[in-house]
């Protein structure tokens, strides 16, 4: 049987809580000035660091303006411009392909809906949930990325795997008005503290409430992930 969803909930406000004094300035990390330039940032993000993104971007951005830019992009060049990233003949791929897409069916403009935007290539809903909170300021969502899909199983907030189950039970449990800075204080905590290999149980702020402490006291709470 899964934790209750009260318990949960309240296991949810706890860390919002704690993390929101550690993290106060917890943001996007990747740099951008429009949604065209937030759109190619998440996608060459994926499975690569934002440290790294920001260092390739700020060339590309430079050389890539505007949609028609990247829609008729060479895709081997655009591949060369992104040769850093991760994945970057894919990636060339699907920017190119939805930059095609944008220009023919959205008048040029980063569409302001889920289904539009997960209709685009290479556009997964975690994408189109940073794109639709940090260019339209819409949120519908909670973006789950490595770090939230990590913490949120080791601090007994879901017991599901795949980020879309993982999405569905957070936002049941977090307060909508948290969804946005929810995923950055995860993420900030997950970068800082709670590592995939090696968490800092020592030093964690929300260590003495979670289930998956290495740390040998008692928690009153459900099982969490294990390392």
């Amino acid at each position: 049987m899964g934790t209750p969803r009260d318990t949960r909930a309240e296991q949810a406000e706890t860390v919002i809580e704690t993390l929101s004094a550690e993290y106060p300035d917890a943001t996007i990390s990747l740099r951008f000035s429009n949604r065209l330039e937030l759109l190619v940032a998440v996608v060459l993000s994926a499975q690569c660091t934002d440290e790294r993104v920001n260092e390739v971007t700020a060339d590309l951005f430079e050389t890539y303006r505007s949609v028609d830019d990247y829609a008729d992009a060479d895709e081997e060049q655009l591949a060369e411009d992104i040769y850093p990233i991760t994945y970057y003949n894919n990636k060339a791929g699907y920017i190119k392909r939805a930059a095609e897409q944008i220009r023919g069916e959205h008048g040029g403009e980063v569409p302001d809906t889920m289904a539009d935007l997960t209709d685009l290539p290479g556009v997964g809903r975690k994408t189109a949930n940073v794109i639709l909170q940090h260019g339209h300021d819409v949120v519908e969502g909670i973006v789950v990325d490595t770090h939230v899909q990590r913490l949120s199983r080791r601090l007994g907030l879901t017991g599901e795997e795949r980020p879309e189950q993982i999405e569905t039970d957070l936002m049941d449990v977090v307060p909508a008005d948290d969804w946005q800075r929810f995923t950055h204080l995860l993420i900030a905590h997950g970068r800082a503290t709670c590592t995939a290999r090696n968490p800092d149980c020592e030093d964690c702020v929300v260590e003495d409430v979670c289930p998956s402490s290495k740390l040998d006291h008692d928690i009153d709470l459900a099982s969490g992930e294990a390392w």
